[in-house]
């Protein structure tokens, strides 16, 4: 009763936090509206393998059309070339070189980094200590980068008195639409990243594509995609495991933190061969945007539905890594009757799993040789004794 009571309470914040979530209208070529500009031919639209939550369009002279999920487009004009006459209202011009960038979706520092595009980033919504991202907390140390507020009070002086020319943010800028509106104000474009939205985990790896075009780094991006498309593939079709695994945390209230069913990282489990715990948790009229990815739940009912897990995977991005079997069990003595904690089952995952959106093919590699049994050179998940 309580989880279905959290879940409908979560899912009725979300439908008032989130605007349209879905995919981009008319997605599939020859359905979305390309005739944007009498000064503009267009060409040909990217095709991408999981990613429904932008779309791409090409134009002759090298514009490029963005189309996000809420609805939003961007059109990226090549450096030396104006605005063409004409052009849809709603269209938002991004002049290249795009540089100055004030970046507050954490997930988009990873790409920036695979683009080898960190310079174009001048400020960032979080401070050094809460970075993971080794380059981008060396850059913001030595003041490359400049803290510049966070999501809901950003810095404005500073980001306007340094040009800022784009400020990406997550949708956590809907619950302060005023922060929005003001940088806008301020004719500073914003682009609201939604990758956490994708339905496949490596839909949201693919949102480095649309990174790479705004960075004018095409090549880089799909290297960077396809080598953690190989990372997958080199499990996908292969071992299956009867294997349960359980994915949570423990709150500071004592409570289970556990994965929505439909969530990426069920999924991600499920793709290295494993089978999630929860088979329908969240699930029942759920609503693609209107769930959240997370059920919190009392112990008792976590012990319940999760203790004959074969594998427990302990979520340290939000409470910090652990160092023993032990100092798990010291979050709840309950944890000491499961049955991955008696068979020696029990990993953790790295700090930097949720700010490392380029690694999520290596992260289902991990899982699946961790289910191997091969649990030496794994990257994101080690064995706790």
């Amino acid at each position: 009763m309580i989880r279905k009571l959290t879940a409908f309470v979560l899912s009725v914040c979300m439908i008032w936090t989130c605007v349209s979530c879905g995919t981009p209208d008319g997605a599939e070529n020859g359905k979305r509206d390309t005739d944007i500009s009498p000064a503009l031919t267009y060409s040909h639209s990217m095709e991408t393998v999981y990613a429904e939550k932008f779309a791409v369009d090409y134009y002759e002279d090298g514009y490029t059309l963005l189309t996000i999920a809420d609805e939003s487009r961007y059109l990226v004009v090549p450096e030396g070339l104006s605005v063409p006459e004409g052009l849809e209202q709603d269209i938002v011009p991004l002049l290249q070189p795009l540089d100055h960038v004030y970046l507050v979706a954490s997930a988009v520092m990873d790409m920036f980094v695979a683009l080898d595009a960190l310079e174009l980033v001048r400020f960032s919504g979080m401070k050094a200590e809460g970075w993971y991202i080794e380059e981008a907390r060396e850059a913001v140390e030595s003041g490359e980068i400049l803290y510049a507020g966070n999501y809901s009070a950003p810095d404005y002086e500073k980001i306007v008195s340094e040009g800022c020319g784009l400020a990406i943010e997550n949708t956590m800028i809907y619950h302060n639409p005023e922060v929005k509106e003001q940088l806008e104000r301020l004719e500073i474009p914003v682009l609201v990243d939604h990758s956490s939205y994708e339905a496949e985990p490596l839909g949201r790896t693919e949102w480095v594509k649309l990174y790479g075009v705004l960075a004018d780094r095409e090549e880089e991006a799909e290297e960077a995609f396809q080598a953690e498309m190989e990372a997958f593939t080199s499990v996908s079709g292969g071992e299956e495991f009867d294997k349960t695994v359980a994915f949570f945390y423990i709150t500071s209230n004592g409570e289970a933190n556990v994965r929505n069913s439909e969530d990426y990282l069920p999924k991600m489990i499920q793709m290295a061969g494993g089978r999630y715990i929860f088979e329908d948790l969240g699930e029942p009229g759920r609503e693609e945007g209107t769930v959240s990815s997370t059920v919190t739940m009392q112990m008792e009912q976590f012990y319940a539905e999760a203790k004959e897990a074969d594998y427990i995977i302990y979520n340290s991005a939000i409470e910090g890594e652990l160092s023993s079997v032990e100092e798990l069990i010291d979050k709840s003595s309950l944890l000491e009757n499961f049955q991955a904690v008696k068979d020696g089952n029990v990993y953790c995952t790295t700090k930097n799993l949720y700010q490392s959106s380029m690694e999520l093919g290596t992260m289902i590699r991990d899982i699946h040789e961790m289910l191997a049994g091969k649990d030496d050179g794994l990257t994101y998940l080690y064995r706790l004794e």
